[in-house]
């Protein structure tokens, strides 16, 4: 495979507490050591990257990501949505399995596995299902979906609605030590909403989706990862109150991870006001107020990583009334973006702690050997721009669909470079 020698750049490596300009050396997709080459050999190589200016960081982990194959590939496939994400700056993602048929055998898992291995982009890890079928009414087979290579569990898309199905299920993942990804609504509440439940939905005369029913399924998920011992990671976390609960919850010392996705941190509900259902996800944009908890909680680690929810519709569907478009918006391309945007460029948090939360921590809640760029480890590699100012446009995306409520938007700060297992995936313009 050869040789890769990556000089000048800034390497911030959270697992390894490095922050400094440094090269990296990558032999045979492996890394092999960091050090300057100048003054502290580190071999010679068969290409050089010149990362002056730039970030260099452990791969990029997505761990939230709706790739829709099987069943909807009018929306996305393995192949494009992993394109986008290595567009993004992403080495690796988990993908979520509301498909269709949902991923709750290991015969689905192994065609997810040889999807990803005929794309040959990035890393994709399965999320096998806690339900058969997403039904919520008996556990899916958990010990087989683990055998077959799932990483963790979610009926994402919906919530476990049976909390004693949720209590078997966190008894039976702790057996294997693989966490809950859940998605928390209670369905009573939030049945028909459009958008978050506040002023903006009461002038709009639109059915509200009320910050309780997440707040009260959060309490209900914690509770029951407190008895069981089980992990629980709170996806797409959108309300100050569940932030709040989270970080109580943590304090107390309960086996609780949580993630932000860049929408939840950048959009409020008042930009429903145009009728966009481009801006139309679950769970919504919400209050001024909610964002501020939002970026409190990246800011001091209650949430632990960023996520996109990567929700990819064609044109097609999101063209239709924002009551009957369905829920979600493309993240993936945009991600880093926003983030350099809203929380680096605004001094809410360091490098260190996007790095932390957008590849160490993913890494290891999912419990995959990435995430890091310790000598031995995978040359999973991301170079970013951390000043590159560009303009985001859809018609650009390598994602089959274009739902971004972002085009236009200009963002600072690019993924330019994408290196998995030590060979170069992705450049920006190339």
């Amino acid at each position: 495979m050869g040789t890769l020698l990556i000089r000048g750049g800034r390497v911030v490596d959270p697992s390894q507490g490095i922050d400094r300009v440094d090269d990296v050396l990558v032999r045979d997709g492996l890394v092999v050591a960091i050090g300057h080459a100048d003054t502290q050999p580190i071999g010679k190589a068969d290409e050089t990257i010149d990362a002056t200016g730039l970030i260099v960081t452990p791969g990029l982990i997505d761990m939230h990501v709706h790739l829709r194959e099987p069943g909807r590939e009018e929306d996305e496939t393995i192949e494009t949505g992993t394109r986008a994400a290595l567009a993004g700056g992403f080495t690796s993602v988990a993908c979520i399995p509301n498909t269709e048929p949902p991923i709750d055998t290991q015969s689905t898992v192994e065609f997810i596995h040889q999807k990803a291995a005929r794309a040959d982009t990035c890393n994709v890890f399965v999320v096998g299902c806690v339900s058969r079928n997403r039904e919520g009414k008996e556990l899916a087979d958990i010990g087989q979906l683990v055998e077959a290579g799932a990483v963790a569990f979610s009926d994402d898309g919906a919530p476990v609605y049976d909390a004693e199905l949720m209590r078997r299920a966190f008894e039976y993942c702790r057996m294997f030590d693989k966490p809950i990804l859940a998605h928390e609504e209670v369905l009573e509440l939030s049945r028909g909403g459009v958008m978050h439940e506040g002023l903006v939905s009461l002038v709009m005369g639109l059915t509200g989706m009320p910050a309780a029913a997440e707040e009260v399924m959060i309490g209900r998920d914690v509770a029951l990862a407190e008895v069981t011992g089980g992990r629980l990671h709170v996806m797409h976390v959108s309300t100050a109150g569940g932030v709040a609960l989270i970080r109580a919850a943590k304090a107390r010392g309960a086996h609780v991870t949580a993630e932000a996705c860049p929408h939840h941190f950048t959009l409020t509900d008042e930009s429903l006001r145009g009728f966009d259902s481009n801006y139309k996800m679950s769970p919504p944009l919400r209050t001024a107020a909610d964002v501020e908890g939002i970026i409190a909680g990246i800011v001091d680690g209650t949430l632990d990583c960023i996520a996109t929810d990567h929700a990819p519709h064609s044109r097609e569907k999101k063209m239709l009334e924002l009551d009957r478009a369905p829920f979600g918006i493309l993240g993936l391309e945009t991600a880093v973006g926003l983030a350099v945007t809203r929380l680096v460029a605004t001094g809410r948090i360091g490098w260190p702690r996007l790095v932390e939360a957008m590849s160490t921590l993913p890494a290891r809640i999912l419990g995959v050997n990435r995430g890091t760029l310790r000598p031995g480890a995978v040359a999973d590699i991301t170079l970013i721009d951390p000043n590159l100012s560009w303009q985001v446009d859809v018609k650009s995306f390598l994602s089959k669909s274009v739902n971004s409520p972002f085009d236009r938007w200009t963002l600072k700060g690019r993924a330019v470079a994408t290196i998995v297992g030590g060979r170069v995936k992705y450049r920006l313009d190339s």
